[in-house]
This record gives structure tokens, sequence and C-alpha cells, in this order.
């Protein structure tokens, strides 16, 4: 499938994405061309979804979230950002995605609740991270969930014990404070692909989104087979939405169960 990343920054989301088997599109205002692993466009939110909304089966936005979040305290001066004085976005990000009728994915820290449509929550400790790194999960995609949410308390503090380091390490937010901060930044979000501690700082582990794009091109929960994967070398794929779940409008395979009033 096709993912138009809008707010990608240095491209966590489409690091998970990418190894889903999906193609993605980032889109950010800043320049993030030397670490999205994908392909990048500079320029904003709103430009870049009128260029690649056709092109996009599914949009997965990452609106800024200082303005969300209760952590933010500074003028946001070293981050390049406005602190909490940054725009909330999500409302109108949403309006103008559904306005393209195209399944979408938002993403956004905690303190984003009460903006979002019916979210769910992803933890670090989910995927087998030593982080929490709580981020909530709307969608128009009905059949995206949670896997279960294990107790996640005092996995940063025994993990930063195990290896000597300073707790506070963890947090992956703020300025490093050490040689070495973006190695260790980068192990415990589980990213691969090189990324500064700016854009780490912002990222949200690539696991959430392999997760998600696991589903997107896997099993439909409404299908009675399993629908083969992007990287199926036998699928045939169309340009029409399943039938089975026409709510879904995601482009599936040249399966005869994916179309209505046919038989396998």
């Amino acid at each position: 499938m096709r993912i138009l990343d809008l707010f990608c920054g240095g491209g966590g989301a489409a690091e998970g994405y990418m190894r889903a088997g999906h193609v993605v599109q980032g889109v950010d205002l800043a320049d993030h061309a030397a670490s999205y692993p994908g392909r990048f466009e500079q320029t904003d939110w709103a430009t870049g979804l009128n260029k690649y909304a056709d092109w996009a089966d599914v949009v997965h936005a990452s609106p800024p979230c200082q303005g969300y979040s209760s952590h933010v305290v500074s003028d946001g001066a070293w981050d390049r950002t406005q602190g909490r004085d940054e725009p909330r976005l999500i409302e109108s990000v949403r309006a103008a995605i559904v306005a393209t009728g195209k399944p979408y994915v938002i993403e956004n820290v905690i303190g984003a609740r009460p903006d979002m449509l019916d979210p769910f929550v992803l933890c670090g400790a989910m995927f087998g991270l030593p982080i929490a790194r709580h981020r909530l999960i709307e969608s128009n995609i009905t059949r995206l969930a949670p896997p279960v949410h294990p107790d996640c308390r005092g996995i940063a503090r025994a993990y930063a014990a195990e290896r000597g380091w300073e707790y506070r390490d963890m947090s992956v937010t703020g300025k490093g404070r050490r040689a070495g901060t973006s190695e260790r930044w980068s192990e415990i979000l589980g990213v691969v692909h090189h990324m500064t501690q700016h854009e780490l700082r912002e990222s949200i582990p690539p696991a959430y989104t392999k997760y998600i794009g696991g589903i997107l091109s896997g099993h439909d929960a409404a299908c009675a087979h399993v629908c083969p994967t992007a990287d199926d070398p036998e699928a045939e794929w169309n340009d029409e939405p399943c039938q089975s779940r026409p709510d879904h409008a995601i482009i599936y395979h040249d399966c005869t169960m994916c179309y209505e009033g046919s038989e396998e």
C-alpha cells in the first residue's frame, strides 16, 4: 500500500510502515531529507495532502504534540517549536483528510485525548521496548485495535539500571546531556535508520506503525480467509475497495472472496 505520512519528521512512523512492506511518502515543513527513510518532500501538510491524496491508499498524520502536552514547559526555543503555544491542529487535519475520503491514522500524545475520536493507546511494552512512550491512535479503519497492554511500570528504570545508564536518559525528551545520546535513544525506541536528537525526541517507535501496517496488509476479520500481504509475489492488486467491508475503503488483492456475490 501507499502511505502518505504528514508531519513526518525524521521518519519513525515511516520506518515502521516500510518494515510492514508499504511505500511511504513523507511531508514536513522542516527539512528531514537527510534522515527520512522513504520519499520526502519539504512542504506544509495541507499542500502535501492536496498533492498526494489521490496517490495514497492511507493517510497517516502526526500533528505537532507540544500544544497538547502537559510536559512542555519551555517556549520551544531549543527545539524550534512554539512550545505550549504550538497550534492544535488535530481537528483541522482530520477534517481535511476526511474530505479526501481516504482511510486515516492520526497519532498524538495522551494530552490530546479531548481532541481525538475514540482513540486507543499504544505502548512500547506491547512490543518489547524498554520505554512506555504512550501514544494515542485515532483511525476510521475499524479493524485497528491495540494488542494487550502489559504492565509498563518500571520497565525504563530497570533497563537503565541493567546498563548502568542514568534513568533520565530513558525519557527521550529534551536535549541530550552527553555523547552517545542519539545512539541510546535509537536503541530505546527501536529505530534502525539514522535520526538526529531533534528527530528522535519527536519520534514514535517504528514498532507502532509496523503493527498498524501489518493489520492494513493482513487479515480482515470480516473475510473468511487470510488475505495475501503486500509482499506476496502471487498476489494481484486491484484499484478497488474490498467489497466485504466497503467502509474500510482499503485496496485489496485479486481475491474472489473480496468481491460481493463471488465464490472462492
